[in-house]
């Protein structure tokens, strides 16, 4: 199983931006998918966006239009770029490898590594 180590979150300002990391330690992520998924307080880990094990890019409604993951994946290192944050996007923020076929690539229940997740706070 792959390690995955999340960084790059911290508190920021309504309107503001952060880079988030997806590390692989150990193996590249070439041909899987790598998720983004969140959890607020109280509320259930969703999806965010992943790219898929063919480089294509997918996005849940809420953050669509403003985050991104790069197209140009590097083997051992998946970004979010996320912008133009809202008071809502604060959550904790997970990466996570599938194998997953296109039809299931946005359920987290096909996720079975994950990493440990990395504080997004964003003020208003």
């Amino acid at each position: 199983q792959v390690q995955l180590v999340e960084s790059g979150g911290g508190l920021v300002q309504a309107g503001g931006s952060l880079r988030l990391s997806c590390a692989a330690s150990g193996t590249t992520f070439s041909g899987i998918n790598v998720g983004w998924f969140r959890q607020a307080p109280g509320k259930d880990r969703d999806f965010v966006a992943v790219i898929s094990k063919t480089s294509h890019t997918y996005y849940a409604d809420s953050v669509k239009g403003r985050f991104t993951i790069p197209s140009d994946r590097v083997k051992k290192t998946v970004y979010l770029e996320m912008a133009a944050l809202k008071p809502e996007d604060t959550a904790v923020y997970y990466c996570a490898t599938s194998r997953a076929v296109l039809s299931a690539i946005r359920n987290p229940v096909m996720y079975g590594n994950w990493g440990q997740g990395t504080q997004v706070t964003v003020s208003s």
